[in-house]
């Protein structure tokens, strides 16, 4: 991916989301992967609620085991449309968003 404009898809999920037996979000990086796209970054909430209404905490007091998950994936948007029809299939309950976004620098970066 070369700098420029290019499209953030955001997808919202809880922790206790699967998909054929596995963590939704592991499934979401594996197709990114595998459709070439630039990269995905999957985060951990530690407090949220969505559609339900129903807080979801990592308090120690809590008894929430289904924390808030976030896949960010930013690439071009001919890629983002890749993974969409993926993402229909799979995803039941969450939430996708798409934002313009303006890429300044990508590049491969050192290992140590």
């Amino acid at each position: 991916m070369k700098p420029g404009l290019a499209k953030r898809l955001r997808i919202y999920l809880g922790e206790s989301d699967h998909y054929q037996g596995q963590p939704l979000y592991h499934w979401i990086v594996k197709k990114a992967r595998e459709l070439g796209l630039a990269g995905a970054t999957v985060y951990r909430g530690i407090e949220g609620f969505g559609a339900t209404s129903r807080i979801h905490s990592a308090r120690l007091l809590a008894l929430s085991s289904d924390l808030p998950i976030l896949v960010e994936i930013v690439d071009t948007e001919p890629y983002i449309e890749k993974i969409l029809p993926f993402l229909q299939e799979c995803l039941s309950g969450s939430l996708l968003t798409i934002e313009d976004v303006e890429v300044l620098k990508y590049e491969e970066g050192a290992s140590k």
